[in-house]
């Protein structure tokens, strides 16, 4: 079995490919989450259950400052975690105002394989620091795996327009991610959980290894103040996976996208 992380797969942050982006979309609005924040979600390959994930974001503080610690964590349960276990974990320090990490850790451990690194970024010098790979230059406001779904909950999803594409810059296993997140509008979606309300996102990935087409992801946001991911739908050359939210816990806000 190929060495794919879980999280990485969950959380729509594989193979970005380039476009042209509108950078009136990329403010920060209000932060939608708290620290205690928990969701749970679980990963479908069609009627089998391989895995689940697990996001939670605290505040802490950190040389005086408080920061949020965000920690993604996923792993394969049943069958699937008999055949090849998988346990990933994500770490990521960021600033409260804006959402830039200052530290970002790697933990992943698949089979026999295990990566580790952490990297400290230097937004003012426009460079990271990484433990296996040493400096490396970056653009400003570079962004770290596990926290960029919090910059992109922090956006105004509401003055969105349909086909609006965000910019975001991430760096990852050693290298520089460009991502591109389009805008499709509002739709709603039943899960297991329920039916909620969402805005739709269609991440535009390469091509080639894993998927067919550049627009073989969607993810679903809940339309309503906190923005949370309620679905992911990755269509792959081997099928099609989803990862659903199944749990939250300690919401900023009431959870009104949900419908009764």
């Amino acid at each position: 079995m190929n060495r794919t992380p879980i999280l990485l797969m969950c959380l729509f942050l594989s193979l970005f490919a380039r476009a042209q982006t509108n950078p009136a979309v990329s403010k920060l609005g209000e932060c939608s989450f708290r620290g205690g924040e928990a969701l749970t979600f679980r990963i479908h390959y069609g009627f089998i259950t391989g895995g689940e994930v697990k996001i939670t974001v605290n505040q802490v503080t950190i040389n005086d400052q408080p920061v949020y610690h965000a920690v993604l964590a996923g792993k394969t349960t049943g069958l699937i975690d008999r055949i090849y276990r998988v346990n990933d974990i994500y770490e990521s320090f960021f600033r409260m105002e804006n959402n830039l990490p200052d530290k970002a850790i790697r933990n992943i451990r698949e089979g026999n394989y295990r990566y580790y690194d952490e990297v400290t970024y230097d937004h003012d010098s426009l460079h990271v620091i990484s433990r296996r790979n040493g400096k490396v230059s970056v653009p400003q406001n570079t962004l770290d795996m596990a926290s960029v779904m919090y910059y992109v909950r922090r956006l105004n999803m509401s003055e969105l327009k349909y086909n609006d594409i965000i910019h975001l810059d991430t760096y990852f296993g050693d290298e520089l991610f460009p991502f591109y997140i389009v805008y499709k509008g509002k739709e709603t979606i039943s899960i297991g959980s329920g039916k909620y309300r969402c805005f739709k996102f269609v991440p535009i990935v390469e091509p080639g290894r894993i998927f067919e087409n550049n627009d073989d992801m969607t993810i679903w946001f809940s339309d309503d103040m906190n923005k949370i991911p309620i679905s992911i739908k990755f269509d792959i050359l081997v099928g099609s996976f989803k990862c659903d939210l199944v749990k939250t816990e300690n919401l900023k806000y009431p959870l009104v996208s949900k419908i009764k």
